[in-house]
């Protein structure tokens, strides 16, 4: 059996899948919930990297905009724009 990562031998990548399938929904979630976040992280650093001149704000701006689209990041800006105002 071929695995899907080159790193991995078919018997880990075997015990990986049986772990899944036995894991409960809440096991699941945890667990797509903790990549969604690490990749996420991962993002933003490489923003940091290509922008280190932007804000903390900027880089989530530039994260809404790579995800979403432009216009969810423009409505974001209009609105933290709109909120500072006042």
């Amino acid at each position: 059996m071929r695995t899907q990562s080159m790193d991995t031998s078919p018997e880990a990548e075997r015990v990986q899948i049986e772990l899944l399938r036995k894991a409960s929904p809440a096991k699941k979630f945890a667990i797509v919930s903790s990549l969604s976040q690490l990749l996420i992280e991962a993002s933003r650093r490489n923003i940091r990297q290509v922008h280190p001149d932007v804000s903390e704000e900027e880089v989530h701006l530039i994260s809404i905009e790579r995800y979403s689209g432009k216009e969810p990041a423009e409505r974001m800006r209009l609105g933290l724009e709109r909120k500072k105002q006042g």
